[in-house]
């Protein structure tokens, strides 16, 4: 709701702007009075971003849409004609309800390079839609997105999970969890980590582990959930049920 005020806010102001009237400069067309060059920008947003990939003119009046990148992921911004404000989050057009704020690609990995021996699966392992998820086995998000799978195996016979372990360093006991869990393949033992309850050491010497965490470096996974669907598209983050199965129809 602030968001939501801070941009209503701006435009009442922005849109008082002479260059918006019809005698004032340029006769309303806005590049006549304001311009910004990727360069200026990055001058503006020094030590805020890494780098500005691109910047255009929003379909929201008095704004700039810009396209950052900080600490390795791509940034949607937006900076005021006054150049003084940067607003964060998403724009959204009352009209339609469509989202104004460019969305970063989404990446596709080859499925088939991802070895799933060492997967705990929730569902038919010889379902025919197959779901890669990669897992740490204290992400509270993680924990979140595991009644969703729960649910869609219950419904749909024909989608099973194959969840491969990929403990974060900033999860403590993660790791040794995760090799528990990958020694057993066990969905209640992973259910009961999510949980929060201990697990038993591992019962098997594997590495496993090091290869998961090596194969998501590689695909350039580096948060968890990250979803992978039968077609090789990569989703980070938790979804709900619905969501996933929206996103599962749309990339068969």
């Amino acid at each position: 709701m602030k968001r939501f005020l801070l941009v209503a806010g701006l435009l009442l102001c922005t849109t008082t702007v002479y260059g918006f009237q019809k005698d004032g400069c340029g006769s309303g067309n806005c590049l006549d009075c304001h311009s910004l060059s990727r360069e200026e920008a990055a001058v503006l947003l020094k030590g805020k971003v890494d780098n500005v990939l691109s910047v255009k003119l929003s379909e929201v009046p008095g704004l700039w849409a810009l396209e950052t990148v900080f600490q390795g992921k791509t940034i949607p911004l937006y900076l005021d004609f006054s150049k003084k404000f940067i607003i964060s989050g998403n724009v959204i057009r009352l009209q339609d309800g469509e989202n104004l704020t460019p969305q970063p690609p989404v990446e596709t990995v080859d499925v088939k390079s991802i070895p799933l021996k060492d997967a705990v699966i929730l569902g038919d392992p010889k379902a025919s839609q197959k779901i890669i998820v990669f897992d740490d086995p204290q992400c509270p998000f993680c924990q979140k997105l595991h009644p969703e799978m729960e649910h869609i195996i219950m419904t749909r016979k024909d989608i099973a999970f194959f969840i491969k372990m990929f403990p974060l360093q900033s999860h403590p006991n993660s790791y040794e969890k995760a090799k528990t869990i990958i020694c057993t393949k066990s969905a209640k033992l992973l259910a009961q980590s999510l949980a929060g309850q201990p697990l038993p050491p591992p019962v098997c010497e594997t590495d496993q582990v090091e290869q998961n965490i090596k194969l998501a470096e590689k695909l350039h996974i580096n948060s968890t959930p990250t979803l992978i669907f039968p077609n090789g598209k990569v989703f980070p983050g938790y979804r709900p049920a619905d969501v996933i199965l929206s996103i599962l129809e749309k990339n068969k």
